[in-house]
């Protein structure tokens, strides 16, 4: 296992900024050990959603977690607004860093992860394989 720790800035997108990372870093495999930092709006798909929602205004990421594959990332993420209200779920693309977000990546060179579709679950789940 490799260590990667990142820095977005103002106006990064969250998901599209770490999936981004995995393959300019060669990656095929990626947990998200640890975020934090702050939002200006966010897009979070809460459990058992279809669709996003939308939550405007600034944001403190409290947790940021999930792997990063190829195939796509698969994050959560808990945030916090000016009045102490927490929201979490997915994070979606549309998670727009405010000031900044420090993030560690575990890299993970012995491994491949792909998303194939799960019959059970009817989603695209996390394949994880070594490499040979």
């Amino acid at each position: 296992m490799q260590t990667l720790v990142l820095r977005l800035n103002p106006g990064d997108d969250l998901r599209a900024s770490l999936d981004l990372a995995l393959k300019q870093g060669g990656g095929e495999a990626a947990f998200v050990v640890s975020g934090i930092g702050s939002l200006r709006g966010a897009s979070i798909r809460f459990a058992g959603a279809a669709n996003a929602t939308r939550i405007e205004g600034d944001l403190e990421i409290l947790t940021l977690a999930g792997s990063l594959s190829p195939d796509g990332s698969h994050l959560h993420v808990s945030v916090s607004d000016a009045e102490g209200s927490v929201f979490g779920g997915h994070a979606a693309p549309g998670c727009t860093v405010r000031t900044t977000a420090e993030i560690l990546v575990a890299w993970l060179p012995q491994w491949h992860f792909a998303r194939t579709h799960d019959p059970a679950t009817g989603y695209a789940e996390l394949a994880p394989r070594p490499k040979a």
